[in-house]
């Protein structure tokens, strides 16, 4: 069968391909902006890109079309699709279909942590001889690939809570039916589809009726918005987590060993269990960690075997990647898409590198972030770096008045800066750096390059900015 895959290069889209490849299909699809890392896992699967959407991508017909769900009418290829009543289906209806029926789904759900949480998941059962099939957000950086069908019974998923497509309006995950199912956080994201908080507290609550009675929802012991989901109805046990005293008696908690995260003693219905000692920083991924664990205990695996593989897991790419050390200056690369994922990922920073100057060079992308819609808590989600660059290279109305009021209200100037040029934030960035520092890079998209181009100049420049 020829499958071709409308938003190929779109990180659950791509997964898809990679599994349709691996089913024995031919495999096609067409994007725009295709940039790595997909679109070079995509080439080394052999798989043929086509940039830009025209109705001339479809001949010849193919035998499906899997439409993302970043297509809307009025695309061109959307529209030769329709015309031509060629068959066509949304991304997740087509995975619970081919690839997930008959088999123990692993979910994991919410609004921060999703990837990483997945991958670690993904990691204790590949230690732990599954051989697991499974889709990943992202590129881990421990498999080769960000999908694959697997061995065995099991499939680990990342269950994202965006809609499936412009004529499938509900969450991707609804169409899952896991057995196990993380639900990490929730906040509100996505306004471009919710309109409030409540419209995803629905949407987790909809999850929540696919779990069966038999099955396992692991959350966070404190997370009010997850309350509200579960207080709409839930048929299945829930297991907790937490840190340290946050709440009373949860099943999964983390004692911290070390300020930053990176170690901490496991303890299970309050015995201790195991330290980890790993690679990772962050209270967010001690929580993802503890999410993890829980998972892998429901189908069989020890949290002593999940520690010892989570103490050498490699993490995943993009989130605080390091990129390049030149001369004591690190240039990281990092998602950060909400003011708490940014907030998150500065604190671990934080706690591992002391009085260390810190940049945060941010591009506020994602459709929330483009509406405005967090700015109120921008600019204090990133405190604890020294200097913010903020990219405005869209010429966002609502940042350019963030950054009048900062100024206007007696902000230091030199702590937030802004530009709408790539080159200009590089310059910004050049003139801020010093030797030892932390430049970290926060976007969830290709950010026009910036990331080579940066690390570029600081080697032209032998590590010093000016």
């Amino acid at each position: 069968m020829h499958i071709h895959i409308l938003g190929i290069c779109g990180t659950f889209m791509g997964s898809l391909a990679v599994l349709a490849r691996e089913l024995g299909h031919k495999v096609t699809g067409s994007d725009q902006g295709v940039y790595p890392p997909m679109s070079t896992q995509l080439e080394a699967q052999g798989i043929e890109l086509m940039e830009g959407y025209r109705p001339e991508n479809l001949k010849p017909a193919p035998d499906l079309v899997l439409i993302g769900n970043a297509m809307s009418r009025g695309n061109p290829e959307v529209e030769a699709v329709l015309n031509r009543n060629l068959d066509y289906m949304s991304g997740p209806e087509w995975l619970a279909r081919e690839v997930l029926k008959d088999r123990w789904v692993l979910a994991v759900a919410g609004t921060h942590g999703k990837t990483t949480t997945t991958s670690m998941l993904l990691w204790i059962l590949e230690q732990s001889g599954f051989e697991a099939g499974y889709l990943v957000g992202g590129v881990p950086k421990d498999f080769p690939v960000s999908a694959r069908l697997g061995n065995s019974d099991f499939f680990v998923i990342e269950a994202d809570e965006y809609d499936s497509a412009f004529f499938d309006k509900r969450s991707k995950f609804v169409h899952y039916r896991p057995h196990t199912c993380v639900l990490n956080n929730l906040e509100f994201d996505h306004a471009d589809i919710f309109d409030n908080v409540e419209a995803i507290e629905r949407q987790f609550h909809h999850l929540v009726r696919t779990v069966p009675s038999k099955g396992t929802i692991i959350r966070p012991a404190v997370d009010h918005h997850l309350d509200q989901a579960l207080e709409m109805g839930c048929w299945s046990p829930v297991q907790t987590t937490a840190i340290g005293s946050e709440a009373a008696a949860p099943d999964w908690r983390a004692e911290l060993l070390a300020d930053d995260g990176s170690s901490f003693m496991l303890i299970h219905h309050e015995q201790p269990v195991a330290t980890v000692n790993w690679a990772m920083t962050g209270l967010h991924n001690v929580r993802n960690a503890l999410s993890a664990i829980a998972a892998a205990r429901h189908v069989g695996v020890t949290p002593d075997h999940a520690v010892s593989a989570l103490n050498r897991f490699g993490g995943v790419k993009r989130r605080m990647e390091l990129l390049a050390d030149v001369n004591g200056i690190r240039v990281y690369d990092d998602f950060a898409h909400h003011p708490t994922a940014i907030a998150t990922t500065l604190d671990g920073l934080r706690n591992q590198v002391g009085d260390e100057l810190i940049i945060a060079l941010v591009e506020p992308r994602s459709n929330t972030m483009q509406q405005g819609v967090h700015r109120e808590r921008l600019l204090a989600s990133a405190d604890l770096a020294d200097r913010v660059i903020w990219a405005n290279t869209g010429k966002a109305e609502w940042l350019t008045s963030l950054m009048a009021e900062y100024r206007g209200s007696g902000g230091d100037p030199d702590r937030h800066q802004s530009d709408d040029t790539i080159d200009g934030l590089i310059r910004r960035v050049l003139a801020e750096v010093s030797e030892p520092c932390h430049v970290v890079i926060m976007s969830n998209g290709g950010f026009g390059g910036i990331h080579q181009r940066l690390v570029a100049r600081l080697e032209e420049n032998n590590g010093h900015g000016r």
